[in-house]
């Protein structure tokens, strides 16, 4: 059937911003029919769909995990020293 071809491996669904503000796209992806799971991230952010997919991938691989500790301490970094240029 056709469904089985598509359950096998995880779907991360990314809300576009088009009509309604990304509402309409993003409640399409959260209303998948029973058996059906989607992982869902908010409205135009294909980069957080990236990082949950990398922390998927990084249960079972040591080295991703290293590296998406890194990137997240990295991204922390930034927020710090954007939210500090704000005191300048």
């Amino acid at each position: 059937m056709w469904w089985q071809a598509h359950t096998t491996k995880p779907v991360i669904g990314v809300p576009v911003n088009a009509e309604l503000d990304g509402n309409d796209s993003l409640l399409s992806i959260v209303q998948m029919p029973p058996g059906i799971p989607v992982a869902c991230v908010g409205i135009g952010r294909g980069d957080n769909a990236g990082i949950l997919a990398v922390q998927t991938m990084a249960i079972n691989n040591k080295e991703l995990e290293i590296k998406l500790a890194d990137y997240r301490r990295e991204l922390a970094e930034k927020v710090e020293r954007d939210a500090l240029s704000l005191f300048e």
